[in-house]
């Protein structure tokens, strides 16, 4: 006899609350399948990249780091600097159209398949999980049975190895802010000179702990603001993991020798493969719903079945709610093709923007409070402040040209360099013979060049006798 359908009514309250309003608990099937298997080299490549980033230097700095307390970032072995601030605003701008644009188009992808989250919990945690308690079904015995020495070890093994992870990866997590190096220096350091952020490494791991070991999926359905947005996002010409009602209603158990299609049976055998197997605890069926993270699961899990009792696969499958209810397949509206071409083109002026970025910026001004000065030899100087910011990981040597007059620059002080990611100040004086002042105000632009190139021309006033 086939299970009763808890879904027979359209629930108003969390797929993880029983009627009372308390948590019921889910004991995820363990998935397979060929999405399932892509899924597994998505996410390692992910968790190699994210442990091995702070290894990789670039010119004796790190590929990455986003020290936010010193003010240095460093991406792709590139330093960016509070100059560099207009790059980071527009990145954000296109960060956000992006990922609205991208989520009103292709659904939760992100969710389901290069999130953090969804990373640590279904290809760590969920599968040491696995490893040490067993099958979903032998989890909720374990869960069931009173306190015996098997669910003791079973269970402290667990917590212990969940919290050695949840320190490692604080740990890498800081590497990303303080270096890899100074992470090692104070590893090796006592814990007497870093009492206070061993504290908060600790509390750090222990509420990662917490997440991956009691919130699971609560995360995505009630905490995360990307996962309630969805509500707003998706519409009926979203691409979502979607089930094909049309051809699947009305559904029926399997039984021996019978005709489904003569007997109005639709090809969805209501086996509950397709729950079991969800790590939010909904029924694929009942439609998108908020929960849904586009995880795949349930499709690679149809599709076992159809094969099974030699139906098509795709009952479950990447498709939109019009599509289904329309009976098209691959029907992509103009407004989603326009969607592509913007997001393509932002992150193209991205790109631009990065690349355009220059590796020397100078701010040049007038010294303020004072006029010209007279020179011995009858020309006219005016004294200027300059700050130059050297973005690279090389000394260079800068010198400044008068580009537009007959005149010269002179330099207060000792040889203009400027260090290695470092700012350089000083002073220096543009002179001009009075044949080329033609008034009391004149403009003038000054070239600043590193080595012989030309990096950037500031355009200044010169001022001079009335």
């Amino acid at each position: 006899m086939a299970p009763e359908n808890p879904y027979n009514t359209y629930r108003d309250q969390l797929a993880t609350l029983n009627d009372s309003g308390k948590r019921r608990w889910v004991y995820a099937q363990k998935p397979k399948g060929k999405l399932y298997n892509y899924r597994n080299i998505v996410s390692y490549t992910l968790l190699a990249l994210m442990f091995g980033l702070p290894f990789i230097k670039v010119g004796g700095e790190p590929l990455f780091l986003l020290n936010v307390l010193e003010r240095k970032f460093i991406l792709f072995g590139v330093r960016f600097w509070p100059q560099d601030f207009h790059i980071f605003l527009f990145s954000m701008i296109t960060l956000f159209v992006f990922i609205v644009f991208f989520t009103v188009s292709y659904g939760r992808i992100w969710c389901g398949w290069t999130c953090p989250q969804t990373v640590f919990m279904e290809f760590i945690f969920r599968k040491i999980e696995y490893l040490i308690e067993g099958s979903h079904q032998e989890q909720r015995k374990l869960d069931a049975q009173s306190l015996n020495f098997e669910k003791f070890w079973k269970k402290s093994l667990k917590a212990i190895l969940f919290y050695a992870i949840c320190f490692l990866i604080t740990n890498t997590f800081l590497s990303y802010i303080i270096g890899i190096d100074e992470l090692w220096k104070i590893i090796n350091d006592p814990i007497s000179e870093h009492k206070v952020g061993f504290t908060v490494a600790l509390a750090f791991s222990g509420a990662m702990y917490f997440v991956f070991a009691k919130l699971r999926e609560q995360v995505c359905g009630m905490i995360c603001p990307y996962g309630r947005l969805q509500g707003v996002l998706l519409d009926s010409n979203t691409i979502v993991v979607a089930y094909d009602y049309k051809r699947g209603e009305e559904r029926a158990p399997l039984e021996a020798g019978e005709d489904r299609e003569e007997e109005g049976k639709g090809d969805c055998i209501d086996c509950y493969q397709c729950v079991d197997v969800c790590p939010t605890g909904i029924d694929v069926r009942d439609g998108t719903q908020l929960e849904c993270i586009n995880c795949t699961a349930c499709i690679d899990e149809c599709n076992s079945v159809m094969e099974w009792v030699g139906k098509p696969k795709g009952l479950i499958r990447f498709d939109s709610e019009k599509n289904i209810a329309e009976g098209k397949k691959n029907n992509w509206p103009v407004r989603k093709i326009a969607y592509t071409i913007v997001l393509t083109a932002l992150i193209g002026v991205v790109i631009g923007l990065f690349a355009s970025r220059s590796d020397l910026e100078a701010i040049i001004l007038r010294t303020p409070g004072l006029m010209f000065q007279q020179q011995d030899n009858g020309k006219i100087s005016n004294m200027y402040n300059f700050k130059v910011v050297n973005k690279t990981t090389e000394e260079m040597p800068i010198h400044f040209k008068i580009m537009d007059h007959e005149g010269e620059i002179k330099v207060i002080g000792e040889e203009l360099k400027a260090d290695a990611s470092s700012i350089r100040e000083g002073v220096f004086f543009a002179i001009l013979p009075k044949s080329e002042i033609k008034g009391d105000k004149v403009p003038i632009n000054i070239g600043v060049y590193a080595d012989q190139k030309l990096i950037e021309e500031v355009e200044l006033t010169f001022v001079g006798p009335n």
